[in-house]
């Protein structure tokens, strides 16, 4: 909450500033509303407009080998179980894939859908290319099927929002896990199977066990901005605590 004001101030650098939002994104991912989730991506774009990408990868990555995130054990193992099954696993989010990437890293070859921006000669324009959100979700999963001959109907979708509603209809096999109330309401109607994870672990614990994905169908895997988690993987910050005191 001070790093903005400081770095007003000349007390921080704006690659130091950079990484708190960052680290809020990281966190705020997890149990922030639409308008925050909206600011802190706004905020990024801003920040790094006319760096260059590299730069601000280097700084990401430095960011989150600075973080110790948490991760349902329910979505390891589901994640293992399709993969063992012979389906390839994406990670679909809202938020800015350059964000997202470096997570979806830690989880194994994990594929990433995200939000895109504009880059010219190497550089952030503070422009957004492509916005991963709502019904621009199923668009884009609809696109990767058809161009890798990915069969939707045998495919799998996780979220836990109903923004990502578009998303899960876009499936043969969708499923709502810790939703929110609206989206809870909408699977009971449509007969969706819920879920509910309940396992936080450390990230880095588990980390030694992601095994890789072996081609096959997809199993979609909803990242949205909700009370909880990151598309059902990173548990909040607020949450972990509490469970470590």
């Amino acid at each position: 909450a001070l790093t903005r004001p400081m770095y007003r101030a000349g007390l921080v650098s704006r690659s130091s500033l950079l990484k708190s939002v960052y680290a809020q994104l990281v966190y705020l991912l997890l149990g922030a509303d639409e308008k925050k989730m909206d600011r802190l991506k706004e905020s990024m774009l801003a920040l790094t407009r006319g760096w260059e990408r590299d730069q601000v990868d280097s700084i990401i990555r430095e960011a989150l080998s600075e973080l110790d995130p948490y991760i349902y054990l329910e979505a390891l193992d589901l994640m293992e179980l399709h993969r063992a099954l012979g389906r390839k696993v994406f990670l679909v989010s809202s938020a800015v894939e350059d964000v997202v990437r470096p997570l979806a890293e830690r989880l194994g070859e994990v594929e990433v859908i995200a939000t895109r921006v504009k880059i010219e000669d190497g550089r952030y324009t503070g422009e957004l290319d492509f916005y991963c959100f709502r019904e621009n979700k199923a668009v884009a999963i609809r696109e990767i099927a058809e161009r890798e001959g990915i069969d939707l109907a045998g495919s799998y979708a996780y979220s836990d929002s109903a923004t990502d509603t578009p998303m899960l209809e876009a499936v043969g096999h969708p499923a709502a896990v810790n939703p929110d109330r609206e989206l809870r309401r909408e699977a009971e109607k449509r007969g969706w199977q819920i879920r509910d994870f309940r396992r936080p672990v450390r990230l880095r614990q588990r980390l030694p066990q992601v095994r890789a994905p072996s081609p096959g169908a997809a199993a979609v895997a909803a990242s949205a901005v909700v009370a909880a988690i990151l598309g059902w993987l990173y548990f909040r910050r607020m949450s972990a605590q509490r469970r470590d005191d």
